[in-house]
């Protein structure tokens, strides 16, 4: 592609405000391979060019699709890419999720016309636009890794979420909060997923884990949520919009944690 006026060659200081990509995340994709500078001049500053540009567009969508770096790297390097078609899958992909958003707003807007007296709302329509073939897909991603056995635990989770008051399904997922927001300054703060530093708050999540589960995850159990947090793309997507690199480093921490204390 032409590297015109239309399409000139950034500093990678000008491609961070362009992309609102930080100038570290650039150097950080640059020394794991996955976007290179079109060239580096003599004085070490990075260029990056219009392919450039759209590799990086390309890692941004996946992102937002909640791939992780290793997947992308792998996509975008495999023999016969096709941007084009990435682009249009992605397009689609985009398209359903607005869909469903869309129907969530409507469901929404009309509760809060029903709970001002506007308008009385069909029971039916409570619940448009919500996903429980969500928690059924998560379900069967579970069964299929981890067989039959799980399907014990998840009815157990369900009977205990389910005998909970309001008051104590939102203290349970405050807690959660509270969790993951310590998890995600650990991250930020450089803290290796095996130090033993982290047990007070990975304990928390574990205690926090046999309260869904209504009972305590044994170290194969635990090391497996782990790797279900880093391995299906909606838990990656989650993680990684808390924090980048949590997914992975989450999954690695558990299991740490797990032979440290499960075992």
């Amino acid at each position: 592609m032409r590297n015109d006026a239309k399409h000139r060659a950034y500093a990678v200081g000008e491609l961070a405000r362009l992309s609102g990509v930080s100038i570290r995340t650039l150097h950080h994709y640059d020394d794991i391979g996955l976007l290179k500078p079109a060239s580096v001049g003599e004085n070490g500053y990075r260029l990056y060019g219009r392919e450039e540009l759209l590799r990086l567009q390309q890692i941004l969508f996946h992102r937002e699709l909640g791939m992780s770096l290793a997947d992308i790297a792998a996509a975008l390097d495999a023999p016969g890419f096709d941007r084009l078609a990435a682009l249009r899958l992605q397009r689609e992909r985009i398209l359903a999720e607005t869909d469903r958003h869309r129907r969530l707003l409507g469901t929404i807007d009309r509760t809060i016309a029903e709970l001002e007296g506007e308008r009385t709302m069909a029971d039916i329509d409570l619940y448009k636009g919500l996903a429980p073939e969500k928690q059924a897909e998560y379900e069967a991603f579970i069964i299929d890794k981890y067989g039959d056995g799980a399907r014990a635990r998840i009815d157990a989770g369900k009977r205990r979420m389910a005998a909970m008051s309001p008051e104590e399904a939102q203290a349970h997922m405050d807690e959660l909060a509270g969790i993951e927001d310590d998890l995600g300054a650990a991250v930020r703060a450089g803290v290796a997923p095996d130090e033993a530093l982290l047990d007070p708050v990975l304990r928390r999540h574990h205690a926090w884990v046999g309260a869904a589960w209504d009972s305590l995850p044994s170290a194969e159990a635990y090391t497996g949520l782990g790797e279900l947090y880093a391995d299906h793309p909606d838990f990656v997507s989650r993680y990684e919009t808390l924090q980048p690199g949590l997914a992975a480093w989450l999954k690695a921490a558990m299991a740490a944690f797990a032979r440290r204390n499960l075992t």
